[in-house]
């Protein structure tokens, strides 16, 4: 496939299934059953909700799926600008998706505590619930942690998009933005725990505006037409 526009819009779907799968599983799910702090209600919110919280599983590992597909799509669409950095953003996508699903061990061990028996009659219910608990906490720390690769992808994409043409260079600057402020989220929440939460939300702001943006963008303009300029894989063929 070599339309660019066909390309930028198979793009922004993969984009777009990404962030509602990944929204959905971590917003609605697992904030509906995690109480922070309170052992016995995160376990009975599970227990009561273990369909959804497995739906909720299910949504985090097509998400994983989804997002390796995008970085395939956004390579494919931006090879030719210059193919070692599209080959590191494929590398960061590949590592983030991995994280996901690295991760997803906490949400399953919450699981299998909460509903096998044995934990019960190994531990008693007050172990029990402080185990769901910390593999819940364990979770949500370790999704902090994904950030950073979360993150990592958006600069090789901002750098394409600044080279390429096919998306205006403002627009490319919010991105690079962006993932430095992914990459900023993580280290405030366990660097500086007792930070205001005004700061996390003001330091979000770009990246929500570089990720929606970039979906948006995608789906409704796909792409500028390139212009007809050399690019940085033309130019290291010419130079080998």
């Amino acid at each position: 496939m070599n339309n660019p526009k066909v390309l930028a819009r198979i793009a922004g779907l993969l984009y777009l299934a990404l962030a509602v799968l990944g929204s959905w599983a971590q917003l609605a799910v697992r904030s509906s059953v995690y109480v922070p702090g309170d052992a016995a209600a995160s376990t009975e919110n599970l227990l009561e909700n273990v369909d959804l919280y497995r739906a909720g599983l299910v949504a985090d590992i097509l998400m994983a799926t989804v997002f390796v597909f995008l970085g395939l799509a956004l390579y494919r669409l931006l090879y030719e600008v210059s193919a070692r950095t599209a080959a590191t953003l494929m590398i960061f996508v590949s590592v983030g998706a991995g994280s996901i699903l690295v991760n997803l061990v906490f949400h399953v061990g919450a699981l299998l505590v909460a509903t096998d028996p044995a934990y019960l009659a190994a531990f008693g219910a007050e172990a029990r619930d402080g185990l769901v608990l910390l593999m819940l906490e364990l979770h949500r720390n370790g999704y902090l942690l994904g950030g950073v690769f979360f993150g990592l992808w958006l600069l090789p994409m901002g750098l394409l998009a600044y080279r390429s043409t096919m998306f205006p260079r403002f627009f490319a600057v919010i991105i690079i933005v962006g993932s430095i402020t992914w990459l900023a989220d993580p280290i405030l929440a366990l660097g500086a725990p007792d930070a205001p939460d005004l700061i996390r939300t003001i330091v979000s702001i770009p990246t929500i505006l570089a990720e929606f943006g970039l979906i948006l963008y995608l789906l409704i303009v796909g792409v500028l037409r390139p212009k007809a300029v050399p690019s940085e894989t033309q130019q290291e063929s010419v130079s080998a």
